[in-house]
């Protein structure tokens, strides 16, 4: 039997890879992330981590298909954390953060750029 599929998205990286204005309001992008990923069927788990203002965007918990993780200090922090909590899971991180990279393929994950997850919203 195959591992489940989870996909841990580091919001802040995704959102911030494309300049369309997302710094004017961080709440805001990160609720049109979070209605992207609802409506997307990429056959995994998912789990959208946000930090800061963007936590104003969608409350923590289960929004449709997709739970919104709050990270109450550094982003990437959380992000490992939902890494080794689904340690029995297949585990992809997405993310360009080299250092955040480096942290969750040391705990198992693979890893993927942003433009790959925005490619199949």
């Amino acid at each position: 039997m195959a591992a489940r599929a989870v996909l841990v998205v580091d919001a802040a990286n995704v959102v911030g890879s494309r300049p369309d204005g997302w710094w004017r309001d961080r709440a805001g992008a990160a609720r049109r992330l979070l209605e992207r990923l609802t409506a997307a069927d990429l056959g995994a788990d998912v789990v959208l981590v946000l930090e800061g203002r963007a936590r104003g965007g969608a409350p923590a918990g289960r929004s449709g298909a997709v739970e919104v993780v709050h990270a109450s200090g550094e982003g990437d922090d959380a992000v490992v954390r939902e890494v080794v909590a689904a340690a029995e899971a297949d585990v992809t991180v997405v993310t360009a953060d080299r250092g955040l990279r480096a942290r969750v393929l040391a705990a198992g994950a693979a890893v993927q750029g942003p433009g790959w997850l925005l490619d199949r919203l």
